[in-house]
């Protein structure tokens, strides 16, 4: 298959639906050997299937992000498969849930902290021999948020954890750039089964959302976001790294 990422492995976790999934058929539409990795088969499976059907190479690797096991038996499995691992996104996270920090309990910072930082923890330190194998083909990119730049009053835990990602993000460029590997974040706004299900309990809320946005209209996880996450991961975007993309359609513009 020809394309910007013909011949290259990535593994996308939380690609069983929005933004993840967008990104890994973007990434497949490009040539990529997808790894579809996902919590649950029932959103990974299908997920794999449709991008086969498409024309595209993807397996599904059922995988537990907040867990150190789960994420190396991944990294195995796709380098098993595909002999090599030159892109790792890390996209999969739980939480998000609107709380105030004086009440808010354990749970929920375990919740966004799990999936966030110690995801990106594994994901990076894991994939980084595989990506230092690649040179100036290793990719790692994780999908942070506008909160964690300019901060949330619902969401304040979400917002730290976000924002700890692109702290990661900044380190590992400094640290990894002698290994050609380039290391950046994705800050997106589109569509998702999360955001659907708010704007379907308050209507409001999507036109919110909207007329927040210069270009007046939500990024389609595919097209939008996936568009950037593949400039990121080719060849095209080899002299970019250490930054932080916001894909919002112009509703954060205080970088």
């Amino acid at each position: 298959m020809s394309g910007r990422l013909a011949g290259r492995t990535a593994i996308v976790t939380g690609a069983g639906q929005g933004v993840g999934l967008g990104i890994a058929h973007a990434f497949a539409k490009e040539g990529a050997n997808v790894v579809v990795a996902a919590r649950r088969a029932e959103t990974g499976e299908p997920a794999a299937q449709e991008i086969r059907e498409r024309g595209g190479e993807a397996t599904c690797i059922v995988t537990d992000v907040t867990s150190r096991t789960s994420m190396k038996a991944c990294v195995a499995a796709a380098v098993k498969r595909y002999g090599a691992l030159e892109i790792m996104v890390h996209n999969a996270f739980r939480g998000g849930t609107p709380h105030r920090i004086e009440d808010v309990g354990l749970d929920v910072w375990e919740e966004n902290s799990g999936t966030a930082v110690w995801g990106t923890f594994y994901s990076a330190q894991l994939a980084f021999p595989h990506l230092r194998d690649a040179g100036a083909n290793g990719r790692l990119i994780l999908l942070t948020s506008p909160a964690g730049i300019e901060g949330s009053v619902n969401i304040p835990l979400y917002s730290a954890v976000k924002a700890a990602q692109r702290a990661m993000t900044k380190s590992l460029s400094k640290e990894w750039g002698p290994h050609g590997i380039t290391v950046n974040a994705i800050a997106p706004v589109a569509e998702t089964p999360a955001l659907a299900g708010a704007f379907a309990q308050n209507p409001v809320l999507k036109e919110r959302v909207e007329a927040r946005a210069s270009l007046r209209r939500i990024g389609d996880p595919e097209r939008d976001i996936g568009g950037v996450a593949v400039f990121l991961a080719s060849d095209d975007g080899g002299y970019v790294t250490g930054q932080t993309i916001v894909c919002d359609g112009g509703s954060f513009m205080g970088l």
